[in-house]
Parts: structure tokens; C-alpha cells; sequence
């Protein structure tokens, strides 16, 4: 756990202000019942988890999602996860979309939908907002942010990290001076002459830990401090957007600063950027663990039973509470909460997000040693390079190969986005279907 701040540190004057996301286009199907936070990832979490508990880490205890799209699980998971003591000031709530006197619109965008409810944030307690992305992975100490915005007299202060030239074209990416002050911003640069210009250089680039015979630039992370009178006035308009309008804008007439990072980053908002995250996390020394106990990463607390392994061969994978594994082989796959493989399954690269509940017992579960649930994956199955979304069932001699190479299509009860099988909440797939 994170030491505790001293009672005056400008963490106990933050407030954190998490983007619950809107549609989530790019994450469907997984987003196709759930906010883009609520997304499952690895085995037991929720995305909206990691911002949260950095959060905490970071002795910032008031903290807002604001949500808008299918947010019932979201709100479900929040209010299960989150409860602080009593006696604290802390707390994780839910500000939803809501009609007003003020206005009747869903959330224009990020900027507007902090404008939509800045009479909870500029409140005379919060001396700085913290405004932060629901659906990334990363871990960081938001203390040193604040610490490194009041040294500077920043009004604004902006996380960034350093990506390499060919990365560049599809960030946000700033131009900084010595003094780490933002000079520029140019929102996804592709001509070769913007990036030559915006590429690091000394004094930044010999104190940033990336190899020096690379080009390299420092892109925005979506992470903002602002001083709580600077985001009034920054948002006294109709702009819609953080990254497009606020933050341009702002640039010319406030004093705008970089606050470099250099651990890792992943935007996961896409399905082929959170296979990848999801799977990587299998690994002996993954880049980003879920076992730190320094700052670990919170979730909601459940009561179930071990996991039961029954002469299967696992390699390279995680599996969480309350599955159960019955002589199969699993490779390099997630198996998230309540997982049920049956006999003779062969998994490799895939994850099984698992279960919300079991299946009732039914009057032949005396003759069963193992009570199957509904949501399984059934004798003798195949799969690959797929994402089997909860509460599934897949029956007997089922085959799910990998579909790199072939283009985004929509099946019966799937879906192929970047070269990945997507089977939906609550399938059911047909014994001896091949996808």
C-alpha cells in the first residue's frame, strides 16, 4: 500500500473526475450491453479499476465517474467495489446523464460532460481537478503530478509519454520546451515535416530513458490537472472535446505543462490493443502485473470457492476463483471468474471472461462429481485467437479457429474484429459449430 499523504498535501485537496466513455464503438462487441469501463480484464477486473485504484494508491479519495452508455453494470460494479469508512471524506460515486433545467442533451463529449456537472467540482474543498480515462492501462502516482503542476504555477498540467515516430501518427502530440512548458499541440501529425519538428530533443530528450538513435515524441495521455478556477473559465464556451478543443486552445493563453512519464501505457480501447494487454499480462515478468502489492489494483471483493484443476496441462495463463478445469489443455489464455472447460478442450490464445453466477443444481448433480454450469465450454472443444464473452455456452466439438488476415465481419452469434472471434454475452453456440 501507498503511504498516506500528509493531512495538507495537495492530494487531499484533489478531486478526480474519471470519463465513463461514450458508445465504445470500437470495443464491440464487448461494449454491446456494458460501458467501455465495465469491460472485463484479467480474469477478475473491470477497466474502470485501474484509474480508480491509482486513485487510491495516490491518496485521492474523492472520485466521480461519470457515465452514459449501458452503465447499469458499471454502476453495479462501483457500488459493490468502492465504500469507503464512514467517518472519511472519501468516496467513488456515479454521476450519470442526466435532463436539467439547464439543458436536456446526452454528453456532447469529454469537455461537456464535465461542463454538464461542474457544479459538483467547483466546489471551494477541491483546489484541483484531476480528470482522467476510463479504459486505459497503467500504473502512476498522481502525487508527483500534483507535486510537479504547484512547483511549476502550471494551470494546466498534461501527462504525457514518449512514443516512438511511427506511433506518433494516431496520438495527440506536443511540442515541449526546456522548462517543460507546452508550446504546441497537433492532434494525430502525419506530414514528415510536423514530426521532424516535433520530435524530443535536448535537454528533455537526455532525461527521458528511450533509446537516442530513435526519433521519438512526447503524446498526450489524456490525463489532466487543472486548477479548479483554470477549468471554470476553460469550459465557459460550447467546446466539446478535451483533447480537440480545450486543450489547443488553452495552450496560447494559460501556462500548460508536460508532465513526462515513462512506465508503461496502453490505450485499450480498441479489441485488438486489449487482446494483446490481456494476454501479455500470462507472461513471467509482464509489463503490467496485477500482482504489486506496493499499488495493487482494487476490485470487487467476492466469496467464492478455489479453483478446481483436474488433470489438464496449463501453461502461460490466469485463472481465476471459482473455475473449474477438467482434463483439458489451456495455453497461453485468461479464464476469468466461474470458467467451467469440459473434458478435452484445447485452448490457445483466448480469453474466457467466465461467469456472473453458477447454474442452479439440478436433480441429477448427485451423479455428477462436478456440477456443470450453463455457461461453459463444452466437451472436446477447440478454440483460438478468440474472446468468449460471459455467461456463454459452447457446446460439445465446437471449433473456433483464428481469423488473422481475414476483414471485420458479423456472423450468427459472433463477431471477427482485427482478426479476432468475438463470441457475445449470453451465446449460445451449437454443438459441432465451426467458426
Amino acid at each position: 500500500m501507498s503511504s498516506i499523504a500528509p493531512k495538507n498535501h495537495a492530494s487531499n485537496r484533489t478531486l478526480a473526475v474519471i470519463m465513463g466513455g461514450g458508445a465504445g464503438t470500437r470495443l464491440f462487441p464487448l461494449t454491446k450491453e456494458r460501458a467501455k469501463p465495465a469491460v472485463p480484464i484479467g480474469g477478475k477486473y473491470r477497466l474502470v479499476d485501474v484509474p480508480v485504484s491509482n486513485c487510491i494508491n495516490s491518496d485521492i479519495r474523492q472520485v466521480y465517474v461519470l457515465t452514459q452508455f449501458n452503465s447499469v453494470s458499471l454502476h453495479r460494479h462501483i457500488y459493490s467495489s468502492y465504500t469507503f469508512d464512514r467517518f472519511s471524506r472519501g468516496f467513488v460515486e456515479i454521476l450519470a446523464a442526466q435532463q436539467t433545467v439547464g439543458g436536456a442533451q446526452w454528453y456532447q463529449g469529454t469537455a461537456d460532460a464535465v461542463r454538464q456537472n461542474l457544479r459538483y467540482f467547483a466546489l471551494p474543498e477541491y483546489d484541483y481537478i484531476l480528470i482522467l480515462s476510463g479504459d486505459q492501462l497503467y500504473r502512476m502516482d498522481f502525487r508527483k503530478v500534483l507535486e510537479q503542476h504547484i512547483a511549476s504555477q502550471s494551470d494546466i498540467t498534461i501527462a504525457t509519454i514518449p512514443v516512438k515516430r511511427s506511433e506518433a501518427t494516431g496520438l495527440g502530440i506536443m511540442q515541449v520546451d526546456g522548462a517543460k512548458r507546452i508550446t504546441r499541440f497537433v492532434e494525430k501529425p502525419t506530414d514528415p515535416a510536423v514530426l521532424e519538428e516535433l520530435k524530443l530533443r535536448d535537454p528533455l530528450l537526455a532525461e527521458v530513458r528511450v533509446n537516442a538513435k530513435e526519433d521519438h515524441l512526447l503524446a498526450s495521455m489524456g490525463i489532466y490537472v487543472f486548477n479548479r478556477d483554470v477549468l471554470v473559465s476553460a469550459l465557459d464556451n460550447t467546446k466539446t472535446d478535451f483533447g480537440k478543443h480545450i486543450i489547443p486552445d488553452a495552450i496560447n493563453h494559460r501556462q500548460v505543462s508536460a508532465y513526462i512519464f515513462q512506465g508503461y501505457w496502453e490505450d485499450v480501447g480498441t479489441i485488438s490493443s486489449f487482446f494483446e494487454a490481456n494476454l501479455a499480462m500470462c507472461g513471467l515478468k509482464p509489463s503490467f502485473s496485477f500482482f504489486d502489492r506496493s499499488t495493487p489494483v482494487y476490485t470487487r471483493p467476492r466469496f467464492l470457492p478455489p479453483t478446481k484443476v483436474i488433470d489438464s496441462q496449463i501453461d502461460q495463463s490466469l485463472v481465476a476463483d471459482g473455475s473449474v478445469i477438467i482434463k483439458s489443455r489451456i495455453n497461453k489464455c485468461v479464464l476469468g471468474l466461474r470458467s467451467f472447460i469440459g473434458e478435452n478442450c484445447v485452448l490457445h490464445d483466448t480469453i474466457i471472461m467466465g461467469c456472473d453466477y453458477y447454474a442452479p443444481v439440478g436433480d441429477n448433480a448427485a451423479e455428477d462429481p462436478v456440477t456443470m454450469p450453463h455457461m461453459s465450454i463444452g466437451r472436446g472443444t477447440k478454440i483460438e485467437r478468440a474472446i468468449i464473452d460471459k455467461n456463454v455456452h459452447i457446446g460439445e466439438g465446437v471449433t473456433i479457429t483464428s481469423k488473422l488476415g481475414a476483414p471485420d465481419s458479423d456472423g450468427s452469434n459472433y463477431y471477427i474484429r482485427d482478426g479476432i472471434v468475438i463470441i457475445p454475452k449470453n451465446a449460445v453456440i451449437a454443438p459441432g459449430t465451426h467458426i
